[in-house]
């Protein structure tokens, strides 16, 4: 489990590393020693950009592949540059832009027959992916409670974000899930916290 003062950390470092490449077009290198050792460690995470309450970008490494400063330096450009759903940011939106950190624990799969899962999913402690063949799906434990979806709402979304009809995970789906701490900016360039659902 991260501090606030990591997870303030995360966000900034998530912020910075926006700016630099949007303004300079170069990769942000953390400074490790202002950095607390948990940031050396493999974890998975994913950066969310919002503007105006609207979702701008969101990218991120579902598994621990890499130390968490990489993974948010990468998730950061990513989610700023290259999420398919949006166009690239631009350093002027950086002002009206809330930047929030998810860290991940890794993901495990859920050893339950299909039925069950419902009742074992808990809205805004799990965030899921779901697996079928070529497809995958992800969504994170704080779009459920955002979203007001109880646990078959969020089985079928995460489904349709796979690309998977919504009933897949009834008939023959992985589902993993995960936990994550959220770290998010009040209000563009605000006050960090950390979100509890």
């Amino acid at each position: 489990m991260l501090g606030l003062d990591e997870g303030k950390m995360a966000v900034n470092l998530a912020r910075n590393t926006i700016t630099e490449f949007l303004e300079s077009g170069t990769k942000l290198e953390p400074d490790s020693e202002s950095l607390t050792p948990v940031f050396e460690e493999e974890r998975g995470v994913f950066v969310t950009l919002s503007m105006e309450g609207d979702l701008r970008g969101c990218i991120g490494h579902p598994y621990p592949d890499s130390s968490l400063k990489d993974a948010i330096v990468d998730s950061a450009i990513s989610a700023s540059t290259r999420d398919p759903r949006f166009p690239p940011v631009n350093l002027q939106e950086m002002s009206v832009i809330a930047v929030e950190v998810t860290v991940l624990t890794p993901p495990e799969m859920i050893d339950a027959a299909p039925e069950d899962l419902p009742g074992l999913i808990e809205i805004g402690r799990h965030g899921l992916i779901i697996k079928h063949g070529f497809y995958q799906g992800l969504l994170l434990p704080q779009v459920a409670p955002e979203q007001g979806f109880n646990a078959v709402d969020f089985l079928n979304h995460t489904c349709i974000k796979a690309g998977l009809a919504p009933d897949a995970w009834l008939t023959g789906a992985e589902v993993y899930w995960f936990e994550g701490q959220v770290f998010s900016e009040e209000s563009p360039r605000g006050q960090v916290v950390e979100k509890q659902f």
